[in-house]
């Protein structure tokens, strides 16, 4: 086998694929989840609690998961506006960071 048969057969083997529509969908809904059952449960929790450590387990957690999730969620829109729209890095990051932020103190308002 020549070197470029192996170059060829390399790059065909390499080629990047794109993931399904549905998938992408199914995630940004799971994160949408994520993001609004840890703002619920931090809207939901009492500041007088938190003199006892023992209490800090479960605002703390829904604290790390709606930061994790919400972080996700930024990436996965910047992702599907640049495919979308065409649109450059950090103009799209800051537009979804923006929608994401704003979800998120919307539900902690309720």
């Amino acid at each position: 086998m020549a070197t470029s048969d192996v170059e060829r057969l390399l790059r065909t083997a390499l080629v990047p694929v794109d993931p399904p529509v549905a998938l992408g969908d199914r995630v940004e809904r799971r994160l949408v989840e994520l993001t609004g059952a840890a703002a619920e449960e931090l809207a939901e929790w009492e500041l007088s609690a938190m003199r006892d450590p023992r209490n800090w387990a479960r605002p703390v957690g829904a604290a790390v998961v709606g930061a994790a999730a919400a972080g996700a969620l930024v990436l996965v829109r910047t992702r599907q506006v640049q495919r979308d729209r065409r649109g450059h890095g950090l103009r799209a990051l800051r537009r979804s960071a923006h929608e994401v932020s704003g979800d998120f103190r919307r539900r902690l308002r309720r």
